[in-house]
């Protein structure tokens, strides 16, 4: 009997933690279950709060890539200046090779008021801040207004200045030919005008007030302008790499009127200066003298 009792209570002891064991299992196979249900039913929405939040972000990155920008083209502009003041990824060739129907044939010839389209990569920058424009619009209009302002200030400033109504065509420069130096490159056989060797970009003035008559292409001239003046005079200037003025445009003495360059028939950067008795090649007269008869010291 005590052999039986002893034989029965380990069954039963056994049968009990089988079946805690058994209980055990079952629920930590239901806790896995309901664990992967509740995971199950939070990744949809999990995913979608994630995939509206990417949406979000790339929507406007989308829109600031295919942003473009146009440039309208100022007095005393080149391509190259254009290129570095606006950041255009590939310099003043990129903004040429975009624009060249606009341009034309000659990439430094460009006109105060031309429209320039900059591309998608240029406008970027701007497209990044979206709620300034607003306010960004009226602080624009007020510095362009105060520099038109200080540029018509600083020419009547220089006028002033000088007693005798008119100045060199650039400042700092030195004298390269002289007038009337003879040479078989000149068709005339001798030199028309008097070279001021500057660099291209050098700005350009009308010695004194007058009217443009011309201003663009000139054949061997490159990019040039004719001003007549009040005494019947016309002052010459050639090669230039870009125009600030139009024909029939009035200027003031010392007002800017383009950058020096080396377009036309050069062989180098300078400013061919040069007085006429009329505005056509062939009435020339010594350019220094007649400045030096204004009142203007020339080196």
């Amino acid at each position: 009997m005590p052999a039986k009792g002893k034989h029965r209570r380990p069954k039963s002891l056994r049968l009990t933690r089988t079946i805690a064991v058994a209980g055990t299992g079952g629920a930590a196979l239901a806790l896995p279950l309901m664990g992967a249900t509740g995971a199950h039913a939070a990744t949809p929405a999990a995913a979608v709060a994630q995939h509206t939040q990417k949406s979000a972000t790339v929507a406007p990155t989308a829109a600031k890539a295919g942003a473009s920008k146009t440039y309208a083209v100022k007095a005393g502009d080149y391509l190259a200046k254009i290129a570095d003041d606006q950041h255009v990824s590939g310099g003043w060739k990129k903004i040429y090779s975009d624009n060249r129907s606009a341009i034309g044939s000659d990439p430094s010839l460009i006109h105060p008021g031309l429209k320039l389209s900059l591309g998608a990569k240029a406008a970027a920058p701007q497209a990044s801040a979206p709620a300034k424009p607003s306010a960004a619009k009226p602080a624009a209009a007020k510095p362009a207004a105060a520099k038109a302002d200080t540029a018509s200030t600083a020419t009547k400033t220089a006028a002033v200045a000088n007693g005798s109504g008119y100045t060199l065509p650039v400042d700092g420069a030195t004298i390269g030919t002289n007038y009337k130096v003879a040479g078989s490159m000149w068709s005339s056989g001798y030199h028309t005008g008097t070279d001021f060797v500057v660099p291209t970009g050098t700005t350009i003035k009308s010695i004194a007030a007058g009217t443009v008559v011309s201003a663009g292409w000139g054949g061997a001239y490159g990019n040039q302008v004719v001003i007549q003046h009040a005494d019947g005079r016309y002052s010459q200037y050639a090669h230039m790499s870009s125009l600030s003025v139009s024909a029939g445009q009035t200027v003031t003495e010392g007002q800017q009127i383009g950058l020096s360059g080396a377009t036309g028939n050069v062989t180098g950067p300078h400013l061919h200066f040069e007085i006429r008795t009329t505005p056509d090649y062939g009435s020339d007269i010594d350019p220094v003298a007649y400045l030096r008869s204004h009142g203007v010291a020339v080196g």
